[in-house]
């Protein structure tokens, strides 16, 4: 049986599919495209995007005219005699064999010149930064600075960065799509990626991933990257360096300990904490001979600029229904006496704080400055005092496959399936550890 050529079958299939294309292009600005230039690594794989696409696309309309005219010149007619059987044309087989050939050299050596490009290695002067990929969160050292800090990443507008990737378990992928470039971490192994954010970069916020499928809590695996200009980069590192003090020493009304202080940035959201010593001992007398203790702003990302300007990926504010929580004791919560808590409950066993010598472990996430970061949980959740109790309560509930243990009194963690009794915190427990985490600027 001879089909019929439909005409107006066609073009309503082809009409639906411009409207679908057209709907598609519509979408806006998309928080996540890799399709810009704010870094070198951006820039160089758009333009062998472009290269490709462009000679793919003469490909592909090459291909189609001659599918068509085939089609339409050679179709069966009625009463036409059966086609004549032929052994082939040579020349034409030795033409769209080199046709095909001469484009993908075309293909091949900006290709290659990428690659090696990309796989260079850093500038000698690029600012070091460790990556360490855990289910399910990321560790973040900046080993030239003596910092280390987790699911927040703070890089300098104009300098190269070496990012050194590494795994503690399974197979991780760090990305960060705005930036460009997205490479493995491997276990036994370490992967190595360089950009250089753009210096006329305004002060920016965006979204990183794990893109590699790593477990129940793969797509709960976030971070924030902020890119911040070297005076202000220069800002969070002097901070950053310092330890944890609590609590904060008030400044000293003389003249003398004001010289000493350094001046607050304006409009950027900082907060001045006093480092005064190791353990935060009170503050030297103005007539003694210790040294004065120097005031080093806290800086920060402005939470104003934040909010309002950049479409990251907002951390859920919606709870698990199975938790419970007396949020009424969160306004009651003693700092002094969580720090005691901290220091005698489990803690201290994954956790490390600087300034504090019992608590150096390294297996969760460095809370150092914790009361400085806007998200928890591997940036699922915000940092607040409401999520952060829950966090601590119930960890495992808050977040699938978490490997925090349950720590609410009462609760079975879901591991052991053992009712958390000695060494569980009450919910006023709970509520005074968080009143000591979020002062640790």
């Amino acid at each position: 049986m001879v089909g019929t050529f439909r005409p107006r079958r066609l073009a309503s299939a082809a009409l639906l599919g411009a409207l679908a294309l057209g709907l598609a292009a519509c979408g806006g600005e998309y928080p996540n495209s890799t399709f810009n230039h704010n870094t070198d690594f951006n820039a160089d794989i758009d333009a062998l995007w472009d290269k490709l696409l462009f000679w793919g696309t003469i490909v592909f309309i090459g291909v189609e005219v001659a599918l068509v005219y085939t089609i339409f010149r050679f179709r069966r007619r009625p009463g036409a005699p059966t086609p004549k059987q032929v052994h082939g044309n040579t020349m034409l087989e030795i033409t769209w064999t080199a046709i095909p050939a001469v484009i993908l050299i075309f293909i091949a050596i900006p290709t290659v010149r990428t690659i090696f490009k990309t796989q260079a290695k850093a500038a000698p002067d690029a600012l070091q930064v460790e990556v360490i990929g855990h289910q399910w969160w990321w560790e973040f050292k900046y080993p030239q600075l003596g910092i280390t800090t987790a699911n927040e990443l703070y890089l300098p507008n104009g300098r190269t960065v070496n990012f050194q990737l590494k795994t503690v378990d399974v197979l991780h992928s760090f990305w960060i799509p705005q930036m460009g470039g997205k490479r493995d971490l491997i276990s036994n192994r370490t992967n190595y990626l360089w950009f250089t954010p753009n210096k006329d970069l305004p002060s920016s916020a965006w979204n990183g991933f794990c893109a590699e499928f790593c477990g129940p809590s793969h797509a709960n695996m976030k971070f924030r990257v902020y890119t911040v200009t070297p005076e202000e980069f220069e800002q969070w590192s002097a901070h950053q360096k310092q330890p944890a003090i609590f609590p904060a020493v008030a400044a000293a009304p003389a003249a003398s300990a004001a010289a000493a202080v350094a001046p607050v940035p304006s409009g950027t959201g900082s907060t001045p904490v006093l480092l005064a010593s190791l353990q935060g001992t009170a503050a030297p007398a103005a007539d003694s001979a210790a040294p004065t203790p120097v005031q080093v702003p806290v800086w920060t990302f402005p939470r104003e600029k934040l909010e309002k300007e950049f479409a990251y990926t907002i951390p859920t504010a919606k709870l698990p229904v199975s938790l419970s929580y007396d949020e009424s004791l969160l306004a009651k919560g003693d700092a002094a006496r969580g720090k005691e808590l901290y220091s005698k409950s489990s803690c201290i066993g994954c956790h490390a704080i600087a300034g504090t010598p019992f608590n150096m472990a390294a297996v969760g996430p460095n809370l150092t400055h914790v009361g400085t970061r806007y998200t928890l949980a591997g940036g699922l959740y915000p940092n607040d005092a409401k999520h952060l109790a829950y966090w601590i309560k119930n960890a495992p509930a808050m977040k699938p496959g978490s490997l925090m243990p349950t720590l609410g009194k009462g609760l079975t963690d879901p591991k052991t399936k053992m009712v958390v009794n000695v060494g569980g915190l009450t919910d006023a427990d709970i509520a005074d550890i968080v009143a000591y985490l979020q002062a640790l600027k």
